[in-house]
């Protein structure tokens, strides 16, 4: 077997690979989940942790640091960063709600979707009619039956 067949045999393989429903499945899915992963990260940023910081006088999260060196003399994140080393927990608090507030969004969808595959099962598939062909076979028979 020479190079030229192997190499169109594995192309053949790969082609057959990622044809594959799950393949393709898998790539739709990890896009979506990075734009819901965008929607997320908006919400939280936008509109749950502002009403957090509202009703605790003002909080953000987000800029929240301890210094780890006494060089660090700044009182926001990103400047802090710039003079030293800095343990940013306030981030990571956020980042916490926004997985948080993901799997509880992902448990819901998914609840909903075995919900309703539930019902699918659950509801017996009514057969379709037959066609005007087949009827008038079935009453042919049924009178070379009855002779």
């Amino acid at each position: 077997m020479g190079v030229e067949e192997k190499g169109t045999r594995m192309l053949k393989e790969f082609r057959e690979f990622a044809m594959k429903g799950n393949v393709v499945d898998l790539a739709v899915g990890v896009i979506i989940g990075a734009a819901f992963g965008a929607i997320v990260n908006s919400l939280v940023g936008d509109v749950i942790m502002p009403v957090i910081g509202a009703a605790t006088g003002g909080l953000d999260f987000s800029n929240y640091f301890t210094p780890l060196s006494k060089a660090v003399t700044a009182t926001n994140l990103a400047d802090a960063k710039k003079q030293g080393a800095v343990l940013a927990w306030g981030s990571f608090l956020t980042l916490t709600i926004n997985f948080i507030i993901i799997a509880f969004v992902l448990f819901l969808v998914i609840r909903a979707m075995n919900t309703l595959k539930r019902k699918d099962e659950a509801a017996p598939a009514i057969p379709p009619k037959p066609s005007a062909e087949v009827e008038l076979l079935t009453e042919i028979r049924d009178l070379l039956k009855k002779s």
